[in-house]
């Protein structure tokens, strides 16, 4: 009898462990697997347009993946919804000033555009200033001037991923002579008033600026020390650096630790697949 109990007991617990066996072969694999490989055969192409001189700014609109800005140093600022076969001048008529420092769209709200004068590459021969922010609500059909007019060249601009009215802005200041109006500025009520949260002297404006998107209150910021005169450019010093603040703005400590004491002109980015690193260029 004990014998037939094991043979019995044996029977039950093999279609299980074979069905069990099935069913984990059953799992499937991804269909696509992304190696280097497949970028290989990939090259970059000019999509123009050929109107409107240089640029030192383009940008995308996340849920929109064929609409497209660029802003130009001498043309204002083009889009395209069609991945760039065909583009149009949407700041013709409004924009006072040509140069076009930097673009952003407002994650939240895609038909929410803000966009900084004046372009941050100090060139050798002439940079183009601007006249501060312009902003649009429908998507660039109409826009309106928001100030910082003295900012004159803007090298970013940074809108909170859910509150379109909290929007920052870097200014590089006027490049021939010192000037107040340099640093970061903030408005939490979308452009109708500004505050200056950043400023560390009359030549040292600000040259890049980076928000963690998972955490808004952190945010990054690169200062520039710099001058034009007509025979040089000076550019880094002991007021250069990289700035941190973890309250939106309101405080922010100088980064010391591994970086070179001098600065000159930098740029920061923090990921936004591991918001723990950052990446800096100088």
């Amino acid at each position: 009898m004990k014998t037939l109990k094991l043979l019995f007991i044996c029977l039950l617990i093999i279609p299980t462990t074979i069905s069990s066996q099935k069913r984990k072969k059953k799992i499937k694999k991804p269909v696509i697997a992304i190696t280097d490989s497949l970028y290989h055969g990939l090259k970059w192409r000019n999509i123009g347009p050929f109107r409107g001189g240089r640029s030192v700014t383009s940008t995308g609109v996340i849920g929109k993946p064929h609409t497209y800005y660029m802003g130009s140093t001498g043309g204002g600022v083009f889009k395209t919804t069609d991945d760039g076969i065909t583009w149009k001048n949407i700041s013709d008529g409004f924009f006072k000033t040509g140069s076009v420092g930097a673009i952003a769209v407002a994650e939240s709200d895609p038909n929410i555009i803000v966009v900084g004068m004046g372009e941050h590459a100090a060139r050798g021969v002439m940079t183009s200033m601007g006249d501060g922010v312009y902003k649009s609500m429908d998507a660039g059909k109409t826009w309106s001037h928001l100030g910082l007019d003295k900012t004159r060249h803007i090298s970013d601009v940074v809108i909170h991923p859910t509150n379109p009215n909290i929007i920052y802005v870097t200014a590089q200041g006027a490049q021939y002579a010192p000037s107040k109006e340099r640093g970061i500025y903030k408005t939490t009520d979308g452009g109708k008033t500004w505050k200056n949260i950043l400023s560390v002297n009359n030549t040292t404006g600000a040259s890049s600026l980076s928000m963690d998107m998972t955490n808004p209150r952190i945010l990054y910021a690169a200062m520039w020390q710099h001058r034009r005169y007509p025979w040089v450019m000076e550019s880094g010093g002991e007021n250069s650096g990289l700035f941190k603040s973890i309250d939106a703005g309101t405080t922010w400590t100088k980064m010391k630790l591994g970086l070179p004491k001098d600065f000159g002109k930098s740029g920061i980015s923090v990921s936004r697949a591991n918001p723990r690193s950052s990446f800096c260029c100088h």
